[in-house]
């Protein structure tokens, strides 16, 4: 545990950001998952454009790199149009 009143200032910032990222990629996730189970119904559009959104403010906050999400979104879209391609 550290003794330097700074540094524990720091490091309960710290714990504070760690959780906001975590709710936050867990949110990303989560927002892929229903992009995915949307292909085929009518709400498919609005799916993909919430898992967009929510990847691109990620990144513009710093919780992932840019490429990582530039990562994320064409694997989405990869994945959704195989299963497009399927139905």
């Amino acid at each position: 545990m550290a003794n330097i009143k700074s540094q524990i200032k720091r490091n309960k910032q710290n714990e504070v950001a760690r959780e906001r990222n975590k709710a936050v990629r867990s949110e990303v996730r989560t927002r892929m998952k229903n992009a995915v189970a949307a292909v085929g119904s009518e709400n498919e559009e609005t799916a993909l454009r919430a898992a967009v959104k929510r990847i691109d403010k990620a990144a513009a906050k710093g919780v992932i790199h840019k490429n990582q999400a530039a990562n994320k979104k064409s694997g989405l879209m990869k994945r959704l149009n195989a299963l497009k391609a399927q139905a």
